[in-house]
């Protein structure tokens, strides 16, 4: 933790050969939903090989980009493919370029991911806004020394996703006609799926939708001081008692599917900040 902010200010360097400009917005896409690129205006883009710290990202779907630009005429910084957990990196790697982004000028943070829908009446291609998270994972992104200039020993999390973010996502959803649902997001280290008596467990403890990311990212945001709106795609249907297997194909094209409504969610409520 002593070395990070020299690591920032190295990968700050490389970028800031491309771009002096501050970007108040930063937004991380997750699996199969790389499509909200298309509506940035994008004035520059570097590869992940190139950002000094950067991992790399090895997830089909995950292309591996830093994209800087507009969208509805504010400044964005967009990661066009995430990190996990399951592919061996830490925490700390995991959530560098949120780190990153902070010291780029992002106070909000848009995050997407696709998930297992576990609640009842969710389905294949549900639009889910994240109101809560239950971290499984088994680490946290915080734990070691504390440096207080990145945020508090102890940040509270009363409000992991932001309440004025939520808010204005119904809005745009019911101006637009989109169904979205809104839940609890459980994350699991993976990267197998989980069994019919797992997904039972995590259905008793109050989780609506299962995935493998984000909370992560989440919880070094609100470190930093940053509001979160966090927004899950349900690529499959996770019912124990009419469990089929799983097929990554078929999960990326519900992610597809769907992806166009939380597209238009999100560029609204970029448009309305």
């Amino acid at each position: 933790m002593d070395k990070i902010i020299s690591k920032i200010n190295e990968t700050l360097e490389v970028i800031r050969k491309h771009t002096k400009e501050n970007y108040p917005v930063g937004i991380i896409l997750g699996t199969g939903l790389g499509g909200l690129v298309k509506e940035i205006k994008i004035e520059h883009e570097i590869d992940y090989s190139e950002l000094p710290h950067f991992p790399l990202s090895t997830v089909e779907s995950h292309k591996g980009k830093l994209i800087f630009g507009l969208i509805a005429g504010k400044k964005v910084v967009a990661m066009q493919g995430r990190f996990h957990y399951y592919e061996g990196y830490s925490m700390q790697q995991i959530t560098y370029p949120v780190r990153v982004m902070k010291y780029l000028g992002v106070n909000t943070l848009l995050v997407s991911n696709a998930c297992g829908g576990m609640n009842p009446i969710y389905r294949r291609g549900d639009v889910m806004l994240m109101a809560d998270h239950i971290n499984l994972l088994g680490d946290n992104p915080l734990i070691g020394k504390n440096l207080d200039e990145l945020g508090p020993r102890f940040p509270d999390m009363s409000e992991p996703y932001s309440h004025e973010l939520i808010k204005m996502a119904e809005e745009v959803a019911l101006e637009n006609k989109i169904k979205l649902q809104k839940g609890v997001y459980v994350a699991v280290p993976g990267p197998n799926l989980e069994t019919k008596a797992e997904y039972r467990f995590l259905r008793a403890i109050g989780a609506d939708v299962v995935g493998m990311s984000t909370i992560p990212e989440d919880i070094v945001a609100n470190h930093m001081g940053m509001k979160v709106l966090g927004i899950s795609i349900v690529t499959d249907e996770c019912f124990p008692d009419a469990l089929k297997p799983a097929n990554v194909e078929e999960i990326i094209a519900a992610a597809m599917e769907a992806e166009p409504r939380m597209t238009l969610v999100m560029k609204e409520v970029i448009k309305r900040l």
